[in-house]
């Protein structure tokens, strides 16, 4: 008996065989494998770039916290220059009134300046006058006692007419 169910076991086999039907079964269980490898897979990916969107979205949560910090520094730079604006055109009033005052004492200092040596060139110019007038005066001096003494001492030609009148 156990012959006679295996030999149609067996007959039963190469019927489904030669209609086609094992062929079909094999066929979808080889499919059914292949969906469960690429669902297997593609869940595999997924684990994969879990850490990898993970990672990407704490970097877009760091840019943008990083952007909304810059916007609140500039706000808070543009808070800061407008609050120390009236000080700033104080301060650069001060600085111009500080400036013209020192040109104003600097260009009384070059007048000054101006003035004293102008006085010490015409003091110069006196002494320089006086020594040449001094000088000229002991050369005429020197002339005059010279021509003094020239008169004092009779010629020769003086002296014999003065003997012979």
């Amino acid at each position: 008996m156990n012959k006679v169910l295996e030999f149609g076991r067996k007959a039963m086999f190469y019927v489904r065989v030669l209609s086609g039907y094992e062929e079909r079964r094999i066929r979808s269980y080889r499919l059914q494998l292949q969906k469960r490898l690429q669902h297997a897979e593609e869940r595999k990916a997924a684990v994969r770039k879990i850490p990898e969107q993970i990672i990407l979205t704490e970097v877009r949560r760091m840019v943008e916290d990083m952007q909304a910090m810059n916007r609140k520094l500039e706000e808070t730079e543009a808070a800061i220059n407008e609050y120390f604006k009236p000080l700033d055109k104080e301060a650069e009033i001060i600085m111009k009134t500080q400036l013209d005052g020192e040109e104003k004492s600097m260009k009384e200092m070059m007048k000054a300046m101006q003035t004293q040596a102008l006085l010490e060139k015409a003091e110069a110019d006196r002494i320089a006058t006086l020594k040449n007038t001094e000088a000229d005066g002991i050369e005429t001096v020197k002339i005059a006692e010279a021509n003094q003494h020239i008169e004092e001492k009779p010629s020769a030609s003086t002296k014999q007419a003065e003997l012979r009148s």
